[in-house]
């Protein structure tokens, strides 16, 4: 198997999938107005907590009866949020099909206790039986499959009318795929996914219900000062209303709100969705044509438009050891790198080994077009060190 080396490269070659790609024209001189050295409570510092979730939630069309709030820790912080201070109020149901699934579940079971919990569990690639979730319960699970590439088609196997609360990790598919948050009762997402903005901050929404639990139980175990959103049975309204548990960066606050500027210019959310499209799109055309390739996902309807994972099957491959199909992987993408045509492409550590390719909706597919190629490239140039 040979390829030709290609001679164009994409003009943005950054392709992780957190922190994701600045959004184009991106440039460091866009913070200078930022509110540095000053406090984040001061009334100016706080009107500009408050834009975000203000802007966030109007471009994103999430309820007016939700509430929204910056916390801390990114998407992992805003989900540990929701875990300890909503369950236990009832059993619990966890959807793993990925690494993050299996990270929420060892909360769920490891620390915070829970002594009723159902897993539905799938291997990579594919989604457990939804049909098998008992919305009688709590429900955890990830809207994508960050690390996977497999996402849930739509919200359909998620009644309207529910006794439990569903918690949905959404860091890698808001702004990039269409989220139904009418079906979901504690949402979060980080800046630094579809928003190419900085890490360390989360987005928390609530629905109503969900306010609901928090005024009617109090876990039976203590909540760290940085998961407290309420006390003695309310709600912490001001937690709601930009005021940040500790100390925000202003500089990555400013860089989220030019995210949405941008966001707002190109068309809104119809437009962010439509991007993330058109990359998946362009993925897919070449992976029809490249028999030795094939998304991670099994079932098309699953694939995920911002995650995009792949992986390689060829006789050469298909007979070594998962050790050996990794340093081919590290191996293929090691050359990308050195030739400045993709970097952060390799699949996670935990998934099969492949390629992952983040196409939110700050990528442009014109430069998603121009990595096919190098992958093309460095799969032969590869592949020859076999023999």
């Amino acid at each position: 198997m040979r390829a030709r080396k290609p001679q164009l490269k994409p003009e943005r070659p950054w392709f992780s999938s957190g922190p994701s790609a600045k959004r184009p024209g991106w440039d460091p001189g866009d913070l200078k107005g930022a509110f540095v050295g000053r406090s984040h409570r001061h009334p100016e510092g706080r009107a500009r907590l408050r834009e975000v979730i203000a802007r966030s939630a109007q471009v994103l069309g999430l309820p007016p009866d939700y509430r929204l709030a910056v916390v801390p820790g990114s998407d992992t912080g805003a989900m540990e949020t929701a875990m300890w201070n909503l369950l236990g109020h009832t059993a619990v149901d966890v959807c793993c099909w990925e690494s993050f699934g299996y990270t929420w579940l060892t909360d769920v079971a490891e620390q915070l206790g829970l002594p009723e919990v159902t897993v539905h569990l799938a291997d990579y690639g594919h989604l457990p039986d939804l049909r098998r979730v008992d919305f009688g319960h709590d429900v955890v699970f990830p809207w994508n499959g960050t690390t996977s590439g497999v996402r849930v088609p739509d919200a359909e196997w998620i009644p309207q009318v529910r006794d439990g609360l569903t918690l949905c990790d959404a860091s890698s598919a808001v702004f990039g795929m269409d989220v139904d948050f009418t079906k979901l009762d504690a949402v979060t997402w980080s800046w630094q996914k579809a928003l190419g903005g900085e890490g360390a901050h989360g987005m928390l929404a609530l629905s109503p219900a969900a306010v609901e639990r928090l005024a009617a139980y109090r876990p039976d175990r203590p909540v760290p000062e940085l998961f407290r959103i309420a006390r003695e049975g309310h709600l912490l309204d001001d937690v709601f209303d930009g005021f940040f548990i500790n100390s925000p960066s202003m500089l990555a606050v400013e860089d989220v709100l030019t995210s949405l500027d941008w966001c707002e210019r190109i068309g809104g959310l119809p437009e962010m969705l439509a991007r993330s499209r058109r990359n998946l799109e362009a993925v897919a055309a070449w992976v029809v044509d490249h028999p030795y390739v094939r998304f991670l996902a099994a079932d098309p309807a699953t694939v995920s438009s911002t995650s995009i994972c792949l992986t390689f099957t060829h006789p050469v491959l298909d007979g070594l050891p998962r050790q050996e199909r990794s340093r081919f992987t590290t191996r293929l993408c090691e050359r990308v790198e050195a030739e400045g045509a993709g970097y952060d492409i390799e699949g996670h550590r935990e998934a099969p080994p492949g390629v992952r390719i983040w196409g939110g909706p700050t990528v442009d597919t014109d430069d998603i077009a121009l990595l096919l190629p190098w992958i093309d490239w460095a799969f032969a140039e590869t592949l020859g060190e076999y023999g």
